[in-house]
């Protein structure tokens, strides 16, 4: 099953690298396919949805640490959980350091996928976590299966984590899997982390949210499904009072509280979600049929499974060839995807189909084409 390797928060963060090559370049990329998120907001476009809104009022103060009843009410109805139970974060990235660090105890390890989103290895280390990893395979399609992680637990395992849908596979485990197995977690004495950022985005069947679950702490955020990264927010979901109190002083500790601008922006965004949500899915559907018949004609060079859900995918190079060169000639055609080396796969490479308009996605893949025939 594999342990960190000696991964840490000083563990140069490959993707995060590579990712502000494109984000930031001058002049602009005009074909990211890099990219995790759909398409993008402006404030003024978001401030304009349903009867518009105006900040104008907004207090530039403290926001309460577990963060502001109206934002943590309109989570709870998009989870159909219990609006206590939500702590407001800093991104995702804060509610899994938050996990984790009310999770730890000495000697413990938390078991993760392989592959999965880079931070959560150096994290884990940051807390003193072991790790071990469900290894996600190409013959089972990256499905993240119940008895996998099972395997993958000991007595010393704290709490072990799912991402549906996943980053960087686009798989999904359905909701009775997850049941199975946080219920056979708790008899084990370990608790179990669904990682929901790009929940509600399925291209089959519809999931309902693992967060009434007995035993699942659900992390999401702002950033994927609802397209908005730029707000920086996200949430945990923890039913036990006293876990949560845990939770929210370790908040305090962090980051204190969230700007009441961005969550004012945000309960806007929620009161609007279906607007939102409707251009991610249309951007992505229509993208992913694009992606599908150019996966057809590249099949003698690249292997893929197609996603379920989410807004990227991890094809590979048949030939089982290291693709940051590919990546790096892409990149200066102006097309980045990011390499696999990012994730700890070499022969893959991570794209996104879910932040280019059609006719742009359809010019990027047109470039990706090309090149891939020029190798």
């Amino acid at each position: 099953m594999g342990s960190a390797g000696g991964r840490n928060a000083s563990t140069p963060f490959k993707l995060d690298h590579w990712l502000s090559k494109a984000r930031f370049a001058t002049p602009p990329i005009l074909y990211d396919l890099a990219a995790s998120t759909g398409p993008k907001w402006t404030v003024r476009e978001l401030l304009a949805l349903g009867e518009g809104a105006s900040l104008d009022d907004t207090i530039l103060g403290y926001s309460s640490p577990e963060g502001s009843r109206p934002l943590r009410d309109a989570i709870g109805a998009f989870l159909g959980v219990d609006p206590d139970w939500v702590v407001i974060t800093l991104g995702a990235s804060e509610a899994f350091s938050i996990l984790l660090c009310t999770a730890a105890r000495t000697g413990a390890n938390v078991v993760l996928p392989h592959p999965g989103y880079p931070a959560f290895d150096p994290v884990a280390g940051v807390w003193g976590l072991d790790v071990r990893h469900v290894r996600l395979s190409r013959e089972h399609g990256f499905r993240q299966r119940a008895e996998d992680v099972l395997k993958a637990v000991d007595d010393r395992t704290a709490v072990a984590l799912v991402n549906t849908p996943q980053n960087p596979a686009g798989t999904v485990m359905p909701r009775e899997e997850i049941e199975t197995l946080a219920a056979a977690l708790h008899r084990k004495g370990a608790s179990l982390i669904v990682d929901e950022v790009y929940h509600p985005l399925y291209f089959g069947e519809q999931q309902v949210s693992a967060a009434a679950i007995p035993n699942v702490n659900v992390m999401g955020d702002m950033s994927k499904a609802l397209s908005l990264a730029g707000l920086r927010l996200g949430w945990l979901v923890e039913r036990d009072p006293k876990r949560r109190e845990q939770m929210i002083d370790a908040r305090g500790y962090f980051t204190i509280s969230s700007s009441p601008l961005l969550e004012r922006l945000a309960v806007h965004a929620f009161a609007n979600r279906e607007v939102l949500l409707s251009r991610l899915h249309a951007v992505a559907s229509e993208n992913l049929a694009v992606l599908s018949d150019f996966m057809e004609r590249a099949s003698d060079v690249l292997g893929w499974a197609g996603p379920e859900g989410g807004t990227v995918c991890f094809p590979w190079f048949l030939d089982g060839r290291d693709s940051r060169p590919f990546c790096e000639a892409l990149a200066a055609n102006g097309v980045p995807v990011a390499p696999g080396d990012c994730f700890g796969k070499p022969e893959h490479m991570r794209l996104g189909f879910a932040l280019l308009k059609r006719e742009k996605f359809f010019e990027g893949l047109a470039i990706f084409e090309r090149v891939l025939r020029e190798q």
